[in-house]
Formats: C-alpha cells, structure tokens, sequence
C-alpha cells in the first residue's frame, strides 16, 4: 500500500499536477487599484494610420477588432498615434491624404518606418472612422526642430478634431505629444550630442506655446498635453526622466502646466540588431515584474504632483518584435500579465505599440505581400488578421468588465509560474484570472505540466461555485489556433466565431491550469 501510493505520487509529480493554494478575498482590499476600462490601448505607428483606419471609408477589420474590445468594457482602446514617424511627419495644403516615402527593406526590418511623411487635412480627418467614444492622443514632429512645421500640423489636427462629422462620431483628442523619444535627439542627429534636460525643457516650452495657440488649448480645453514620451529613464533630476522634467519647472510654465499625464516607453528586449530573445524569458513572471518596477520611483514622483502615469508606447521586443517570441502563443500570457501588473503599480494605461507588419502587432489591418520575419515576397499575400497578443487584450477586457469602477489586486502565489489577478465590483469578488506562463514548446516530447490550484476564498457569503473559461494555446511557439472559451478571433472579419464552452464547478474543487494556459473564474 505504501509503494502504490509513493507511486501515485510521483505519477502525479511527473504529469506535473503540483499544488498550490491561493487566498483570496470576497471584498476588494483597501489598496487595490481602480482599472480603467481601457487598460489594454494602443500605441500605432504614425507613417500609415490611414491603413489602420480607412481614408475615404473606414478599415471595418481593424474598427471591428477595436469595438470587440470597446463591447467588453463600455470603452474602446485608446490610441496613441505618434513614435519614430511622429518625427518625420510635416504638413503640407496641396496634399490630401499622405505622400509616405520608404528606406530599403532587410530582412531583420522587412517593414521600415517611413523616412518622411507629407500630409494633409484628410491624414488627421481619418480618424472620424473610429468607434464612437474613442479617445486619441496625437504626436507632433518635434525632431526637425522645425517650428512652423509644427504649427501647421496642430492647426490641421485642431480642424479634424473640431469638424461636425468628428464631433458627431463622438472622437476625442485628449492629448498632443511634442516629439517621441526627445532623449535619443543627441544620438540620432536630430540635436548636437551635447543636447541635454534643460535644452529640451527650454524648446519643448517654445513649441508647446505655439501648439496651443494652433490648436486652442487652454485649462478650460478638453485637449491638454502629454509630458516626455522618452525612451529610456535616468531617474535622475539632472537628466531625461520625469524627475528632470519637474526640476526644470516645465510644470509651471504657461504649456507646461497643460500636461496632465506624463508618458514612458518600456520595451523588454530589442531586436534592432537582429538577435532574438527567448520567449520564457519573456513571460517569466519575475522577469515581467522587475521590468516595471524599475519605473517605481518615476511613478511615485508623477503621482506626488497630481498626475497620471501611462507606458505610451510599449511592447515585448523593440524595432517591431523578435520573431518566435513576440508573433507566438507565450506572448499572449506575456501581454495579460504585463498589462495587470502595470495596473497594480500605478500605470494607469499600457499602449501596446502596432506597425504594418510588425512582428509584436496585436492586429495586422492590412494585406502583407511580404513576410513579416524576413522580407521574402509571399506566394500568398496575408490578409488583415489578429496575432495571438491580441487575446491578451481581449481577456483583460472581459475580466475588468463594464462596470466602469472595477478593482483588481495580484494575487499572493507561492509558485513562479503562477500569476493571480482578482476583479470586484461594488468592493465583491467576480472574477480571477490565473496565468500558467510556463511555456509548453512545441518541441516538448513530455506530457503537459499541470499545477493544480486550490482556493481560499474568506469573507462572508464567499462564493461556492465559479465557472472557468480557458484560454487554449496548442503551444507557446504557435502562431495561430488559440481559442478563448473555446471561440476564435482568427477570422476574416477580426469579429469572435465558434460556441462558447465554459464549465461550472464548486470552488471548494480548486482548478487545475496547464502550462501556457490562462483560466478565468467567474464566481457565483
């Protein structure tokens, strides 16, 4: 009896059926967090936006990928439409749409950003093709160091946003960004090497000035500005961060004291020299931790003086992704747990950055006729399609709901495979999501792992029943065939397809969850 049951035991332990408990709490604790419904946003690459959402009639894949997240929540993504080409955009009168000019392809870059950007009135009036309620945060050409240029960019931008057919589409420009990644200026050319803090805080107030005369804003105006947008953080009051902002007194200067959020770039990898990452490292969730915790500080200090905190331009792997890493299954566990611990730390919105083929886009809304991993012409052209990122997005938004005001909390759990998120309504638990990011490769001859979860629910009138939804992931290196709750977004249409299967079961049961696996519990 003894042997069979050492036996059993490590059959268990071999499948990898682990155990682990995780407490949780029927009303929401003092400090959790309120989460905005738009959590999960995106960050598009300027140069082709009208690819995103239409010129003369609207992108209807990419509007529909966008409304099945707005149905979630009762709020669409917000968009922040700016980065590298941001600082290659001018205006010109005689041009109606966009005159995009391209550098040549390579296979690590097989879709460049454009080199420059000519456009006109109707680049920025494109934006009425959104879904209603969209908000829009739009980046203006600080790089050239061309003032005028930048006037006439924010006069267009003012006109899109004020017409009676954007008004009547319920859009809203909420922010202007004044250059993307000003403290690369010194090492791309855009500014001698010398450029500094003080330099730029003394020409952002120059320019800033000017946008708000073009564009109308004032302290009464619902478009106000978005503060640094830089790529890296000194934490430093000497140098680019937001604690070098504040000590240059930008704040109190006549457009400075406009700026009601200040925005960061966070990538976790690079691959701008061609050389991949791995992706376990990726969805480790000690790794996804100690990637924004470095911001602690900056967060600590933007929240001392009254504002809000966004990564507006964020993904896995920068210079458009790795591939195998960032276009996979893992990279969707990746983009949940991301996003819900940025939540918890004080980040009140994550934009996950999207370019025409880019490898880490979350939606691809245009037709490729080159691969997106090395450039090579396809035999096949690539139709609008979602990436598996994008269930990322949509899981976060089922779990944060409608309600408007929903709390969530991380979860403790005792395992570092194992991340817990719980969701209450009216300070009362409804929902928890359980990560697995361990990546189960498709290369993996052993059974799939398994640790089994057992809840502690405490609290009055704690729940007994909860039903499960799973988000399937065949394997962390596939590109494609993962369901949630067994339907698909995969689909021509971007809009979800299939029966819904969920389970009911007693929470006293626990819940097993397998390795690349998410599981949504929704108590009753």
């Amino acid at each position: 009896m003894l042997l069979t049951s050492h036996l059993f035991v490590l059959l268990i332990l071999g499948r990898g059926a682990l155990g682990v408990d995780v407490s949780i709490s029927v009303t929401a604790p003092a400090n959790a967090p309120t989460i905005a419904p738009n959590l999960v946003s995106f960050s598009i690459e300027q140069d082709r936006w009208t690819d995103y959402a239409g010129t003369t009639s609207r992108n209807q894949f990419f509007f529909n990928t966008l409304d099945n997240l707005g149905a979630l929540t009762g709020q669409p993504p917000q968009l922040r439409i700016g980065a590298d080409s941001e600082d290659r955009t001018i205006f010109s009168s005689s041009v109606r749409v966009a005159f995009l000019f391209f550098p040549a392809i390579s296979n690590t870059t097989p879709y460049p950003e454009a080199s420059d950007v000519v456009v006109g009135d109707g680049y920025y009036q494109a934006a009425q093709f959104l879904p209603s309620n969209t908000h829009v945060i739009w980046g203006l050409n600080f790089g050239r160091n061309n003032l005028t240029a930048t006037f006439l960019e924010a006069k267009s931008l003012a006109k899109a946003f004020s017409s009676t057919t954007m008004r009547n589409s319920g859009i809203l420009l909420d922010a202007i960004e004044i250059g993307n990644e000003a403290d690369f200026y010194g090492g791309n050319g855009d500014r001698n090497s010398s450029w500094s803090i003080a330099q730029y805080a003394t020409e952002w107030e120059a320019f800033a000035t000017n946008v708000s005369a073009a564009a109308g804003l004032s302290a009464t105006s619902h478009t106000q500005f978005w503060g640094g947008a830089f790529a890296l953080s000194s934490h430093s009051s000497t140098s680019f961060s937001p604690q070098g902002i504040f000590a240059q007194n930008m704040l109190t200067s006549a457009p400075g004291r406009l700026i009601r959020t200040i925005s960061q770039h966070r990538y976790s990898g690079s691959f701008c020299e061609g050389s991949g990452g791995l992706l376990q490292d990726l969805m480790t969730k000690a790794t996804i931790r100690g990637n924004l915790t470095i911001f602690n500080p900056d967060i600590a200090v933007v929240r001392g003086k009254g504002l809000d905190y966004v990564l507006g331009e964020t993904n896995s792997y920068a210079c458009h992704g790795a591939p195998g890493v960032s276009n996979v299954g893992g990279a969707a566990l990746w983009t949940l747990d991301y996003a819900l611990f940025a939540s918890q730390i004080g980040i009140s919105r994550v934009f996950f950055h999207q370019g025409i083929g880019y490898k880490y886009s979350l939606v691809q809304p245009a037709t490729l006729t080159r691969s997106p991993i090395d450039g090579s012409t396809l035999a096949t052209p690539l139709r609008p399609h979602i990436q598996p990122q994008y269930y990322g997005a949509i899981i976060a938004a089922e779990a944060i709901g409608r309600s408007g005001s929903t709390r969530a909390v991380e979860l403790t759990v005792n395992d570092s495979r194992i991340a817990g998120y719980a969701f209450y309504e009216g300070s009362y638990l409804k929902r928890a999501i359980l990560i697995n990011a361990q990546a189960f490769f498709t290369a993996t001859t052993t059974e799939r792992p398994i640790v089994h979860v057992n809840l502690k629910i405490s609290g009055s009138a704690a729940p007994t029943t909860m039903q499960v939804k799973r988000l399937f992931v065949p394997h962390a290196d596939d590109t494609a065939g993962l369901t949630w709750g067994s339907q698909t977004y995969e689909t021509s249409d971007g809009r979800v397809s299939g029966s819904l299967k969920v389970t009911t079961i007693n929470v006293s049961a626990g819940v097993d969850v397998q390795a690349t696996e998410v599981v949504m519990l929704t108590f009753k």
